[in-house]
């Protein structure tokens, strides 16, 4: 993530140096008519141009960017409470699916949950995004933004605030909170005081959280590009056959000129790129994020995006109309997502890897109690015998139900013969205390690694760098000629000795 953002830095100055936009500022941008609308009244004088423009008071402005705030609060809690909904639905499908009649379904039970539950969050995501832009528009004008960037701008984070959320927000629950909650054998809690709350597989919740990731992602990739090029394809089909009806209906039939066949395409989106970089920078977080858990979600981004790259083409040529040119020198606050995202990235693979997977507490079962805990460490001799150490001991006659016997779950709790039954046993702490030295060794390692990179690569070329200190010391020998030629012509015309030299 670090190197694709330092040479999209590099790409970026390249770009901004020949589109002559080096030396253009934002002060150059013309006010929004709504602002100046609203804002015409209250005045103020300029300290760039020095001239008098429309201004926002300062209460005014906190005062709508708190109501701003507030409903993207509650548009996340939103999101939050689909969540919930799915597990709780997640919670009552677990119970049905372990009585079902169908045997395979009854062998299956876990995966047949987690695959009906990630199918419905899927359509609750795509429902809310729906709303969550017209959210997202209705807030951003509320705030009355002074010029077209700024409101672009206020209006992409909001969305992409929204998506990432709605987006992420059960991934999350999966790899850091599912299972961590559900108790042990004879006190399992429950909610409502009714269902029992889910537990990973029994080989770990990586899997649960591989099959969230590749469905949405894969469901999601196949519903963008659907949206961006079927979309337009049948609307344009059936504005043509509304206009071949129209035509035949006319006793003459003229064939219509080029650009009113173009007029009658497809708008662009009034935002320009906004979907577009919407969702490369959401495809950014699905590769960056959660990798360490879905490995295969950077090989399908890419196989995406040569597609879509294609498709775009095609889209922009023969289905869009074609969009109307704007000044920028970057690519605005996407750049600073996108970091945030880098940053996002390095903390939730420190918390997948030491706290989802069984990374750590292998590691220390080969280290600490397993059976060459001093004799150096080698993988397949020293984990023999991890998968029984990492299984506790529960007395079924506990429940009361005329069983009698053992059985074994996850966790490290001591026996039911021990002085302290069912107690977290002294391996439990000692994993617990790896996995937050193994968070904390791996953040400050990772990012160093990541500042060191973005040390070492320069945000302009060398040869570029070059050209543009070649450039100002042209301006300057030429503005030096220029004036020691006029000084040398008023010398003249007043009779002064002419000379060579500066004067």
């Amino acid at each position: 993530a670090t190197v694709f953002l330092e040479f999209w830095k590099r790409r970026r100055a390249v770009l901004t140096y020949d589109w002559d936009l080096i030396d253009w500022e934002d002060e150059e941008e013309e006010l929004r008519p709504q602002f100046e609308a609203k804002y015409s009244q209250v005045e103020r004088v300029n300290p760039i141009t020095g001239k008098p423009e429309p201004f926002q008071p300062f209460p005014d402005k906190l005062s709508r960017l708190m109501v701003s705030v507030s409903g993207i609060f509650f548009m996340i809690s939103l999101v939050l409470t689909a969540v919930f909904a799915v597990v709780v639905y997640r919670l009552v499908a677990m119970e049905q699916f372990a009585s079902f009649k169908w045997y395979f379904i009854k062998k299956y039970w876990q995966f047949a949950t987690s695959g009906t539950g990630v199918c419905i969050n899927f359509m609750i995501i795509m429902s809310l995004n729906v709303v969550y832009e017209k959210v997202a528009y209705l807030l951003t004008d509320l705030e009355h933004p002074r010029t077209e960037s700024e409101w672009e701008n206020s209006f992409a984070l909001k969305m992409f605030l929204f998506q990432f959320v709605n987006l992420n927000s059960s991934i999350f629950y999966i790899a850091f909170f599912l299972g961590r909650f559900a108790g042990r054998p004879g006190k399992y809690n429950k909610l409502f005081n009714r269902w029992r709350l889910e537990e990973c597989h029994p080989s770990g919740c990586l899997i649960d959280l591989c099959l969230q990731m590749g469905v949405i992602m894969v469901l999601k990739q196949m519903w963008n590009n659907f949206m961006e090029l079927g979309y337009p394809l049948l609307q344009n089909w059936w504005s043509r056959r509304k206009m071949k009806r129209r035509g035949q209906s006319m006793e003459n039939k003229i064939s219509l000129p080029q650009w009113e066949k173009d007029w009658n395409l497809q708008p662009m989106n009034l935002h320009g790129l906004m979907d577009e970089y919407l969702e490369m920078v959401l495809q950014f977080g699905f590769t960056t994020i959660f990798v360490a858990a879905f490995p295969l979600a950077p090989l399908l981004a890419l196989l995406n995006n040569i597609i879509e790259i294609r498709l775009d083409a095609y889209k922009f040529v023969t289905q869009w109309r074609r969009p109307m040119p704007a000044r920028a020198t970057d690519i605005g606050i996407w750049y600073g997502i996108l970091e945030g995202i880098g940053v996002l990235a390095v903390i939730t693979n420190a918390f997948v890897i030491a706290i989802t997977s069984d990374y750590i507490p292998r590691f220390v079962y080969a280290y600490k109690y397993g059976p060459c805990t001093d004799e150096g460490y080698r993988q397949e001799k020293c984990l023999k015998g991890y998968v029984n150490s990492s299984l506790s001991v529960f007395d079924l006659s506990e429940l009361g139900m005329g069983y009698s016997g053992y059985c074994r779950y996850r966790d490290y709790r001591a026996p039911p013969w021990s002085s302290t039954p069912y107690e977290f046993t002294l391996q439990f702490w000692h994993v617990l205390a790896a996995r937050l030295a193994f968070i904390i060794v791996f953040e400050h390692l990772v990012f160093g690694i990541k500042s060191f990179i973005a040390y070492l690569i320069p945000d302009i070329p060398k040869d570029l760098c070059d050209r543009m200190r070649r450039e100002k010391y042209l301006v300057q020998e030429m503005m030096y000629e220029a004036e020691l030629e006029h000084l040398q012509r008023e010398r003249k015309k007043n009779g002064k000795q002419y000379h060579h030299e500066w004067p």
